[in-house]
C-alpha cells in the first residue's frame, strides 16, 4: 500500500502486536547472508523484498512460507540477533512509537533445528537463553540510542509444545529484565487442550505473575478465543476478529473490557478477513468502543510501517483523531508494563494529546 503524504496521526502511539522476526531490515538480511554464505533469494534490496513482501491476499500457508526465504540469514546467528532488536527499535521510534511489546520465539530465533542453515559450524546455534538476552541487549542499546521504551514477549508455539515450559521458565528469568509477557502462536487449529504443555506453561505463568496474550481468532472460529479466556487466563486477544461471529462471547468480552491487539493491513494481506474495509471488524470495535490497538504484525513481509494501518483506519473505516487517541490510550493501559512505568506511559501521552484525563474519555 502506498504512504504517500504525511502521517495522518504524528502524534506519540503505542503499538503491542508486532513480530521481530517479521520486522527485519532487508539489508540486514543481505549482510548476514553474505557474512554467512548463505543463498538468498536475492542479492538486492528489491529482488530480496519480490520474494519476501506482497501487497495482494495470500493464504496464511502462503504468508508463513515468506519466512523460510531470509530467516535462514538470521537464525543462530548472535550478532545478527542483537543487531535486529537494536534496528527494531530505532525503527519504531522514526514511525513515532513512543512504546513498543515485541515478540518472537526464542527458539525460532535460536534456530532449534527449524531453519536448514549450512555455515560455519564452528559457530553452532544459539540456546533460547542466549536469544533472549541478546535481544534484551539490542532493545537496551536501542532505547538509550532513540529514545523510546520496549519491551518484549516471548512466544510459544502451537506445533511445538515441548518448547512452551522452557518459554516460560525463560519469562521468569527475565522477567524484570525487558520481557513483560507470554504469547501462544502458530496454527489454531490445534488447540492448547490438545497439548498440556501449553496449558502448564499459562498456568506457571499466571502464578508467577507473568502478563498473558493469545493468538485467537485471527482465522480460527471462536472456540480458539474461549479456550484462550477460560483456559489459558489470557489477559489480552492478538487479532480476534471472528470474535463477532458469536455475539454472547463478543458481548461478554466488551464488557471485561478484553483488549484485541488488531493489525488492519495483516488481515487482509493473510486473508484472515475477507470483507472490505468499510466493513471490517475493527469498525465494528471503533463503533462500540471496545479495547484495541492497531498494530503492524509483520511489517517486512507486508511491506510496511504503523501509519500504512493508521491510513486504513482513517482513510477506510473512517477513524478520527480522536479515535486515535482513544485506542492509543487503551493501548497504554492494557500494555503489559508495570503500574508504575505504565502511569508514566499513560502521562505521557496525556500531555502530547493536550488532554485531561477526568474529561476528555
Amino acid at each position: 500500500m502506498e504512504e504517500n503524504g504525511p502521517p495522518v496521526f504524528d502524534q506519540p502511539k503505542v503499538e503491542l502486536h508486532v513480530h521481530l522476526d517479521g520486522a527485519i531490515k532487508p539489508e540486514t538480511i543481505l549482510h548476514f547472508g553474505k557474512k554467512r554464505g548463505i543463498r538468498l533469494p536475492g542479492s538486492t534490496v528489491e529482488e530480496l523484498l519480490q520474494h519476501v513482501s506482497y501487497n495482494k491476499p495470500l493464504s496464511l500457508t502462503e504468508f508463513l512460507s515468506k519466512f523460510s526465504h531470509y530467516m535462514p540469514a538470521i537464525a543462530g546467528d548472535r550478532e545478527a540477533v542483537e543487531r535486529i532488536a537494536y534496528e527494531f527499535v530505532e525503527m519504531k521510534a522514526k514511525e513515532g512509537v513512543i512504546y513498543v511489546e515485541v515478540r518472537y520465539s526464542p527458539q525460532l530465533l535460536a534456530n532449534c533445528n527449524v531453519y536448514p542453515i549450512a555455515w560455519n559450524q564452528e559457530e553452532g546455534d544459539l540456546t533460547p537463553d542466549e536469544v533472549v538476552s541478546l535481544v534484551n541487549r539490542g532493545l537496551k542499546a536501542g532505547e538509550k540510542a532513540f529514545n523510546i521504551k520496549a519491551r518484549s514477549i516471548l512466544c510459544c508455539m502451537r506445533h511445538m509444545p515441548n518448547w512452551s515450559l522452557e518459554v516460560v521458565e525463560l519469562c521468569k528469568k527475565y522477567q524484570n529484565d525487558y520481557v513483560v509477557g507470554i504469547d501462544l502462536a502458530g496454527d489454531e487449529s490445534i488447540n492448547a487442550e490438545t497439548y498440556p504443555e501449553h496449558q502448564k506453561a499459562y498456568e506457571e505463568a499466571e502464578r508467577c505473575g507473568i502478563h498473558r496474550t493469545v493468538h485467537a481468532c485471527e482465522v480460527g472460529p471462536t472456540q480458539v478465543i474461549k479456550e484462550a479466556v477460560n483456559i489459558l487466563k489470557a489477559e489480552r486477544i492478538g487479532h480476534g476478529y471472528h470474535v463477532l461471529e458469536d455475539d454472547d462471547l463478543y458481548k461478554k468480552l466488551l464488557k471485561q473490557n478484553m483488549h484485541f491487539e488488531v493489525c488492519p493491513w495483516s488481515s487482509y494481506l493473510t486473508g484472515a478477513c475477507k470483507t472490505p474495509f468499510s466493513s471490517h471488524p475493527i469498525k465494528r470495535f471503533m463503533e462500540d468502543g471496545a479495547n484495541y490497538s492497531l498494530n503492524t504484525d509483520d511489517p517486512l513481509i507486508f511491506n510496511s510501517t504503523i501509519h500504512t494501518d493508521y491510513k486504513i483506519a482513517q482513510n477506510l473505516m473512517g477513524f478520527t483523531e480522536k479515535e486515535f487517541k482513544r485506542l492509543n490510550i487503551n493501548a497504554a493501559a492494557s500494555s503489559f508494563l508495570p503500574e508504575k512505568e505504565k502511569k508514566e506511559l499513560l502521562y505521557k501521552l496525556y500531555d502530547a494529546y493536550g488532554m485531561v484525563k477526568s474529561t476528555e474519555f
